[in-house]
């Protein structure tokens, strides 16, 4: 985990208490999900993804696309709402991605999406919650 500071920060007893093994294993500890296993993955209806941890939208669901990766694609964040750090395990650099606001690990970035950006956040569905547009008129509503 990064040393960076956050606006949300909980104890690691705190995000155990909060997230699921899985989410914990992903968001806290840098795991990724078996490819494919996501409900998420094949959600295409209007809405928002958000971060699982702490509820920060993360991506609008019209810039998700279908990669073949086995993982939520989508060619660019909500502005602010990633952040990005170099990871170098597993033997290769990549790019990792994380919450801005709570700094959970949520992913990877690559340079091979499409346009408009190119890029591809290749996203664990287990780190994101996802409301409809219509479920999101509902809550502002209430």
């Amino acid at each position: 985990m990064s040393k960076e500071q956050f606006p949300v920060t909980k104890t690691d007893e705190e995000w155990r208490r909060v997230l699921t093994p899985e989410q914990y294993a992903v968001l806290r500890g840098h795991g990724t999900e078996f490819p494919g296993s996501c409900a998420l993955l094949t959600e295409h209806r209007p809405g928002t993804f958000s971060c699982v941890a702490c509820g920060q939208p993360l991506f609008v669901a019209d810039r998700k696309f279908e990669s073949g990766t086995g993982w939520p694609s989508f060619f660019a964040p909500i502005e602010g709402s990633i952040g990005t750090t170099i990871d170098r395990s597993h033997g290769m650099t990549r790019t990792e991605v994380h919450c801005s606001r709570c700094g959970s690990h949520l992913g990877h970035v690559f340079p091979d999406g499409p346009p408009p950006t190119g890029l591809r956040y290749c996203i664990n569905g287990v780190a994101l919650n996802f409301r409809t547009n219509e479920e999101l008129k509902n809550e502002e509503r209430s």
